[in-house]
């Protein structure tokens, strides 16, 4: 899918409120021409089973080693942002040019990466690779291209793939706010093969000075942070997030709203918001559990173009109802943070429908 655009931002231990954390907030951003389209949120299971895979344009084999929640663009087969049941995260910053017949589109490359990648880096090997072989080809300025963040509880790893060139970058600091772009600055440590040599046989580098991947197509990865940057006070939690997308996504027309918060000693806890605006939307929480079961309100009903959960949210009086909204947000990460402590972060069946339970309890307000 071409024309994505996304905005995130992570903080890591020693910023967070619990050790040995990432904190992973994504906003789908609106195009400046573009009207709020609808998005769906919905949970796919592993499958041991080895085929044929058919996503938006290309049929490829392989098997869904891992069980995954994603937030996609309606009638899209892959995500543009999502979680899988190892504590991973993919999030697509931007794609421009990614789809054509027959090759698998930047939307593919996020659900594909999550489906098959146990950690950060393992996901950018499945991503890299799958782009390797199904992926758009050519080494030029014009190629197609997308960026992706990569992260799990411990590594946060930033992917930039034009045409059949790539670089990834690990990052090392506490904090990072990105903007819709390629990413991957001078810092490469990884990469497809021979790419400064590629890079100056394209004509794209002319081989002096430092190689700056996503500068040399010109993109500059700088990006603010909409309100105060995180500290080393660790103070720093979900509820953090929370505001920071609304912060800056009220103003970038955001389309739907992602935050995982991935323990490596416990269970991670997944919030998504299924519906555009983040000042005006509620999020949910979602845990991978054996018994896991999502509400049918985030899927669009065959033959419509909306989930009902949207229709809803767009024609609801926040002016009326926000508050209650707002109180029933943040009971709901009070109970699930003391549920997570008091339980060692182990799945439980408890938390089967935790997401179905609270999507309808939001939808109650709007009927």
């Amino acid at each position: 899918m071409s024309g994505i655009c996304g905005e995130a931002f992570l903080v890591r231990a020693p910023f967070t409120e619990t050790d040995q954390s990432t904190i992973y907030g994504r906003n789908a951003l609106c195009q400046p021409s573009e009207e709020a389209s609808a998005s769906e949120v919905l949970y796919y299971p592993a499958s041991g089973e080895r085929g044929s895979v058919k996503c938006d344009s290309a049929e490829i084999d392989g098997a869904a080693t891992f069980s995954v929640i994603l937030s996609k663009p309606v009638g899209c087969w892959g995500a543009e942002s999502g979680s899988n049941e190892k504590g991973v995260c993919v999030g697509l910053l931007f794609s421009d040019g990614h789809r054509s017949d027959g090759k698998l589109s930047a939307t593919d490359l996020v659900r594909l990466g999550l489906e098959r990648g146990g950690t950060a880096s393992e996901t950018i090997d499945a991503i890299t690779s799958l782009s390797a072989e199904h992926g758009p080809e050519g080494e030029s300025k014009d190629s197609a291209k997308a960026a992706f963040v990569v992260c799990d509880p411990t590594e946060v790893w930033l992917l930039d793939i034009v045409g059949s060139l790539w670089a990834a970058k690990k990052v090392p600091s506490s904090s990072l706010a990105l903007k819709a772009g390629l990413s991957v600055d001078s810092q490469i440590d990884r990469s497809s093969d021979n790419l400064s040599t590629k890079l100056q046989g394209a004509g794209i580098w002319d081989g002096s000075g430092e190689l700056n991947f996503s500068a040399l197509f010109d993109y500059e990865p700088a990006r603010s942070w909409p309100a105060s940057e995180p500290s080393s006070e660790a103070s720093f939690g979900v509820i953090q997030m929370f505001e920071t997308l609304r912060a800056s996504g009220v103003d970038q027309k955001a389309l739907t709203s992602h935050v995982s918060v991935l323990s490596s000693t416990g269970l991670s806890c997944h919030w998504f918001t299924a519906t555009p605006n983040p000042l005006e939307s509620v999020f949910k929480p979602f845990a991978f559990t054996p018994g896991t079961k999502i509400s049918p309100l985030t899927k669009v009903p065959e033959g419509q173009s909306q989930t009902l959960l949207h229709k809803l949210h767009s024609s609801r009086k926040w002016e009326q109802i926000g508050d209650l909204l707002k109180s029933l947000e943040s009971t709901c990460v009070e109970e699930v943070n003391r549920f997570i402590s008091e339980h060692s972060g182990e799945p439980n069946q408890e938390l089967d429908e935790l997401m179905k339970d609270c999507v309808e309890a939001e939808v109650k307000f709007y009927r």
